[in-house]
């Protein structure tokens, strides 16, 4: 049981803990109301200390405002590191990232609520849906991409297992098994999944050079960092990891190619908002344009040509428009 006064050296922690976590622009307290609140802490105040109290975390930089309703005189924490609209925004990147699993979700919402009041905080409370989202679950991941980054700080190769799940429902290590070694060079965010971009230095044979390539940091096991220095200084020189993600689609990798598109006028959001506003768009008619990308040619690539019905077509190289027409045959047969 707590004795009157036995807390009194941490007074100002527990007056700014009040301050932090029991009032907001909406609900401020009196004196008393402070005072009260101290006494349960275990801590003495009276109004003429409380008055310099308030100067002193006012002197730390806390944003201590008040008001006369009355004959009252009310007090609360105004400005905050975080506003409730940027705490939200927080909030809905951690629900919609399907690398963070479900419990750990709820765990960062937790720490991101202490951020604000308790009564602004059930406000956030009320927002979080947690159900019906695809969510990995591989729990490790947390710790992963911080020894990734620890890689990655300290210039050296890492080593680890990639797995994929078989129709049982298991996970199936890649390669047999076999450790993947590379050089990791950066994280990436797409697609509501963490990626890491690394160097693969190959086994020097022609088939088989170095090259860049990317990894579900979710299907990575076992990540471990080595001894040995990184690799790919050259080709990360000027590296574009913006022009990379936009390259690719679905994150499935393919040879890069410069891919000419035609599209009727009311798809220009569309690929702006896929490529980007640098997009150059030739007008080619009253209602048609084209352009030029840079793509990682794949299945996913041409897929999504088609999902746009017909809209956008590929007119070059004809090399990607063959393989194209290839795709499409092999999808007809599927469905004669």
């Amino acid at each position: 049981m707590r004795v009157k006064g036995d807390h009194q050296k941490l007074k100002m922690l527990y007056l700014a803990d009040i301050f932090a976590a029991e009032t907001d622009d909406e609900h401020p307290l009196t004196l008393p109301q402070i005072a009260e609140k101290l006494d349960e802490c275990g801590v003495n105040a009276d109004r003429k200390t409380l008055y310099q109290d308030f100067e002193e975390l006012r002197t730390y930089g806390m944003d201590i405002l008040s008001a006369r309703e009355g004959s009252k005189t009310l007090y609360w924490l105004g400005e905050r590191d975080f506003e409730l609209s940027e705490l939200k925004l927080l909030v809905d990147s951690v629900q919609s990232a399907k690398f963070i699993t479900d419990g750990k979700s709820k765990e960062l919402i937790g720490k991101l609520e202490k951020l604000t009041s308790r009564r602004l905080a059930s406000k956030l409370s009320r927002q979080v849906v947690m159900s019906g989202r695809v969510k990995t679950m591989n729990e490790s991941i947390y710790y992963n991409v911080d020894t990734l980054h620890q890689a990655i700080g300290s210039n050296v190769q890492i080593r680890f297992h990639y797995f994929q799940w078989n129709v049982k429902k298991e996970m199936q290590l890649r390669r047999d098994g076999a450790w993947y070694q590379v050089s990791p060079w950066a994280l990436l965010w797409n697609n509501e999944n963490y990626y890491l971009v690394g160097y693969d230095a190959g086994d020097g044979t022609p088939e088989n050079e170095g090259k860049i390539k990317h990894y579900r940091v979710d299907k990575m096991l076992e990540i471990t960092a080595t001894d040995i220095p990184r690799e790919g200084e050259a080709q990360f020189a000027s590296f574009d990891l913006a022009r990379y993600s936009k390259s690719l689609f679905g994150m499935f990798g393919g040879e890069e190619t410069r891919v000419t598109l035609e599209a009727d006028s009311d798809m220009a959001g569309t690929l702006i908002d896929r490529f980007g506003k640098d997009l150059i768009i030739i007008q080619t008619g009253e209602n048609s344009f084209r352009t030029a990308v840079n793509v990682a040619v794949s299945s996913q690539f041409f897929g999504w040509v088609m999902g746009l019905g017909g809209k956008v077509r590929i007119t070059g190289p004809e090399s990607v428009v063959e393989r194209m027409r290839e795709e499409v045959r092999k999808i007809a047969a599927q469905y004669r």
